[in-house]
């Protein structure tokens, strides 16, 4: 079963966790991201529960384009590789932490991820997850 949604808004990269005399905690920018992932998931998958199989990872980050840039420039930069930070590993690590408990039981379930990070009109992340049969 294959399973595709959208999170809308800037793409947010995992956070380091945060030491201090008091403990350790996630910075808030991750925290609101993830919730963000779980909205986004619940609102279109909300009544599944977690999957305990296999899962396969497609995701593709649409990144917002530089102010910098001029509008015909912009338009050109639609759809191209963005190699800029974040790095796509700590976006990769936001989406997957996002779904724990909801998409599948733990990320590690997931075997394989495919993951694009590009330039867009609008920011946003699109997820595709596929159940493999055990």
């Amino acid at each position: 079963m294959i399973f595709e949604f959208t999170v809308e808004g800037v793409p947010i990269a995992k956070g380091r966790p945060r030491v201090c005399r008091y403990g350790t905690f996630t910075p808030q920018r991750t925290k609101d991201y993830e919730s963000l992932v779980e909205w986004s998931w619940n609102t279109k998958y909300g009544n599944l529960k977690p999957s305990d199989k296999p899962i396969k990872a497609y995701i593709k980050f649409f990144m917002p384009i530089p102010k910098s840039i001029s509008k015909k420039k912009a338009v050109e930069t639609v759809g191209k590789p963005n190699i800029k930070r974040p790095d796509i590993d700590n976006l990769i690590k936001s989406i997957l932490d996002g779904l724990n408990g909801l998409a599948f039981n733990d990320d590690n379930q997931v075997y394989a991820i495919t993951a694009e990070r590009v330039y867009g009109e609008e920011p946003k992340t699109v997820v595709w997850l596929s159940e493999e049969g055990v």
